[in-house]
């Protein structure tokens, strides 16, 4: 799994415009199921980043505001998440992250140089999904 895993990421960030880095989250665990970097990152640091992007989506202010979004739009709670993508943006890169349609409990994050077309990295970004999931 672990080998048709770091394919998927490889061909991914050769989509992804200027993309520098993706990575697997699982949001259950908050481990990080795969990674593909283009510089070397301490071990200690990918590990924070698979943490907080379980935060960023599984939080539980976060949490609360699905369940408020879906009440004001008449939605069942059902446990089907509400927010699906976020973009951040920081100095120097964009940082891309998605959730999964097969498993919502899975999201890839995408980073890429600040100087990529950002519709065009998440163009890509959401294209590279099928193959990454199939992956898994």
């Amino acid at each position: 799994m672990a080998s048709k895993l770091d394919s998927a990421l490889q061909a991914a960030m050769a989509s992804v415009p200027e993309c520098v880095a993706a990575g697997y989250v699982d949001l259950t665990t908050g481990m990080l199921l795969g990674v593909k970097t283009v510089d070397s990152h301490p071990k200690e640091i990918l590990e924070l980043l698979a943490a907080a992007t379980s935060d960023m989506f599984q939080g539980s202010n976060v949490g609360t505001i699905e369940k408020m979004f879906k009440k004001a739009r008449g939605l069942k709670d059902d446990g089907h998440h509400y927010f699906n993508e976020m973009v951040v943006n920081s100095d120097n890169l964009i940082h891309i992250f998605i959730r999964g349609q097969k498993n919502e409990e899975h999201v890839v994050g995408y980073v890429c140089r600040k100087s990529a077309n950002l519709g065009m990295a998440l163009t890509k970004a959401r294209a590279s999904m099928t193959s990454i999931e199939a992956a898994m």
